[in-house]
C-alpha cells in the first residue's frame, strides 16, 4: 500500500489506498452466514448427487433367494476353539466369534456373523439331469456326516469341519445312475447391511483373479456387480468381521447386489460333469471372524488372497509396521492405551530432528521478514533483482520457505498411517484405558477431546513468534488468525472419532509442547 502511493505515476494506486482506508469493516458474522449457507448448499447437492438412483425392484426369483424356509428345519451345532455356529440343511447361521464380547461391559454375549433373522451362508450345488438338495432338503445324520439320496438313486454326503475361524463343507455326490449328471457348486452369502465406517473398506469384498474389490452398501443399493474369475472369493466385509467364500473349484461368476432389505453376495463355478458310477468331490471353504492381519495370514494358506482384504489406506507400507509395533508395545504393558502413548512417543522421538530443523527455519523467517519487506519495497517493479534479493537473503540465513515445510510434509503420511492403522484394528475394539471402556469408540465424556483442543491451543502459543504488523495486512498474520480456530474445528471434529486416535493426537500435542519448550531454551542459550 506505501509503495503505490510513493510512486509518482500511480493515481490509480492513490484512489485504491484511500478507498481501502475509508471502507468499512467486514461483518464476521456476514462472512460466517455466507459459508454457512455455502455449506448447506453444497451438502445438499453431495446428498441429491449420492441418493440412490434407479433401485432396481426385486423378482420373485430374488425374493425366494432370501426366503426364510429353512428356519424351521432341524438344525445342529458346530464348533471349534474360535467360533459356533448352527447348520439346517445348506444353511450356516449365528456364528458366535468366541473371543470377541459383543460388548464392553458384557462377556457373555459373543459377537455374531449372519446372527440376524434371515441372515445366512447357503452352499449348495445346482444339477442337470437330477435334482440336487436344496434350502428345504431334510438330511439324514450318518456317522456324523449329513446323508440324502434322490429319487434317481443319486446319493449326497455333506462333512462339515471347522478349524479355528475356517469351516470346510465337503460335498460327495455318487452318480449311480446311467447317464452323465452335471454339478456346479455355488456359495451365497444372504444379510443385513450395515453402517458404514469412515476410512474403512466394508460392503462386499472379491477377490477376482488375484484382485481384490470392495462395493460399499450404498453402491450395492443401486445396482448389482458382477464379475467373473478363474479363482476367487466373495463375501461381506465390517469394520472388524468378515464373511468369505471360498469355492475350490475353476471359472467362477460372481455377483454382488441387494434385494429389499438384504444384501446377496454368490458365487456359481462351472459344471463338472460326474460319469456313470463315478464320485464328484465338491469343496468350498469359510472364513467368518475378525479382520486381524495375524489371522487373515494363517488363513491365506488355505484361502489364497484372504490376507489383503484388509485395506490400510495409501500408506499401507506404513500402517503395516506401526500397528505391529503397537501390537508388540501392548504385549509388555498389556494395555492398548499406554501402548498408544509409548508408540506416540517414539514416533515424535524419531521425528525429532525434522522438527527442529522446521521450528528452527520458522524462527528464521519471522527475522528476516523486515528485511525481506524492505526488500519487496525496494525491487517491486524490477521482479527479477527482487527474485535475485530474496535468494541472497535466504541464502545469508541458510534457510528458505520450504524448509519449514518439508520436514513437515514427511510427518503427514506417518500420520494417515496410524490413524489408519487404528481405525481397522479389532485389537482397539474394548479395549479399556482409565474411563475409557472402547479405544475404538467415542469418548463418552469428551474428556479427551476437550484435553486434545486444549493441548492444540497451547502448542500454537508456544510456537507463535510474529511480531504485530500495524499495517495489517500482513499474510503470515492472516495466517495466523485462521490458526487459532484450528484447535476449536478439531476438538469438534474428533469429539465423535475413536478415542485411541484422540489418545494419539493428545500425546502428541503434549510431546510437542515439551519439545517446543526445550527447543527454544536452546537457541536462547539458557
Amino acid at each position: 500500500m506505501v509503495k503505490f502511493l510513493e510512486n509518482n505515476n500511480s493515481g490509480f494506486a492513490a484512489w485504491n489506498a484511500n478507498r481501502n482506508t475509508t471502507a468499512k469493516p467486514k461483518s464476521k458474522l456476514g462472512s460466517f452466514l455466507w459459508w454457512f449457507i455455502l455449506f448447506l448448499g453444497s451438502w445438499w447437492l453431495i446428498s441429491m448427487w449420492t441418493a440412490p438412483k434407479n433401485v432396481p425392484t426385486p423378482t420373485d426369483a430374488d425374493i425366494a433367494i432370501i426366503s426364510s424356509g429353512a428356519i424351521d428345519m432341524p438344525s445342529h451345532e458346530i464348533s471349534s476353539d474360535k467360533i459356533s455356529a448352527d447348520v439346517r440343511g445348506l444353511r450356516i447361521s449365528n456364528v458366535a466369534l468366541i473371543d470377541y464380547a459383543a460388548k464392553s461391559n458384557d462377556d457373555a454375549e459373543r459377537v455374531k456373523l449372519l446372527g440376524a433373522e434371515n441372515d445366512f451362508l447357503e452352499i449348495g450345488l445346482n444339477a442337470t439331469g437330477t435334482t440336487a438338495p436344496d434350502a428345504n432338503t431334510v438330511w439324514q445324520d450318518t456317522a456324523g456326516k449329513m446323508t440324502w439320496r434322490n429319487s434317481d438313486g443319486v446319493v449326497f454326503t455333506r462333512d462339515v469341519t471347522v478349524d479355528g475361524y475356517l469351516v470346510t463343507i465337503t460335498d460327495s455326490v455318487e452318480n449311480k445312475t446311467s447317464r452323465d449328471i452335471s454339478f456346479a457348486p455355488y456359495a451365497r452369502i444372504v444379510r443385513g447391511g450395515s453402517q458404514s465406517s469412515a476410512g474403512v473398506a466394508t460392503g462386499a469384498v472379491t477377490n477376482t483373479n488375484s484382485r481384490i474389490h470392495y462395493v460399499d452398501w450404498g453402491k450395492m443399493a443401486k445396482k448389482s456387480y458382477v464379475y467373473s474369475t478363474t479363482n476367487g472369493f466373495v463375501g461381506f466385509a465390517d469394520q472388524y468381521w468378515q464373511t468369505i467364500a471360498n469355492i475350490k473349484s475353476p471359472d467362477q461368476t460372481m455377483r454382488t447386489k441387494s434385494i429389499a432389505d438384504k444384501y446377496v453376495a454368490d458365487s456359481v463355478a462351472a459344471p463338472i460333469v460326474v460319469k456313470p458310477n463315478d464320485t464328484g468331490i465338491f469343496t468350498t471353504t469359510v472364513f467368518a471372524g475378525p479382520r486381524e492381519q495375524r489371522i487373515l495370514d494363517t488363513a491365506e494358506t488355505t484361502i489364497p488372497g484372504i490376507a489383503e482384504t484388509v485395506d490400510y489406506g495409501w500408506f499401507w507400507f506404513f500402517a503395516r509396521p506401526l500397528l505391529w509395533a503397537l501390537n508388540i508395545l501392548n504385549s509388555f504393558v498389556m494395555n492398548y492405551g499406554v501402548a498408544i502413548i509409548l508408540l506416540t512417543i517414539l514416533l515424535r522421538l524419531l521425528m525429532w530432528p525434522l522438527t527442529r530443523k522446521s521450528y528452527v527455519s520458522s524462527i528464521k523467517m519471522q527475522q528476516m521478514q523486515p528485511e525481506l519487506k524492505r526488500i519487496q519495497k525496494l525491487y517491486a517493479n524490477d521482479k527479477a533483482r527482487l527474485q535475485m534479493e530474496m535468494m541472497n537473503l535466504y541464502r545469508t540465513h541458510k534457510t528458505s520457505p520450504m524448509s519449514g515445510c518439508l520436514p513437515m510434509l514427511i510427518q503427514i503420511p506417518i500420520f494417515f498411517a496410524l490413524y489408519k492403522a487404528l481405525l481397522v484394528s479389532v485389537n482397539m475394539r474394548n479395549a479399556h484405558f482409565l474411563w475409557i471402556n472402547d479405544l475404538a469408540a467415542m469418548d463418552p465424556y469428551f474428556i479427551l477431546p476437550i484435553l486434545m483442543g486444549a493441548t492444540m491451543w497451547l502448542q500454537q502459543y508456544l510456537q507463535s513468534g510474529r511480531t504485530k504488523n500495524t499495517d495489517g495486512n500482513d499474510a503470515m498474520a492472516q495466517t495466523g488468525r485462521m490458526m487459532k480456530w484450528l484447535p476449536i474445528i478439531f476438538t469438534i471434529m474428533f469429539a465423535w472419532m475413536p478415542a485411541g486416535l484422540v489418545l494419539y493426537w493428545t500425546v502428541s500435542n503434549i510431546f510437542g509442547i515439551v519439545q517446543t519448550y526445550i527447543i527454544k531454551r536452546r537457541l536462547n542459550g539458557k
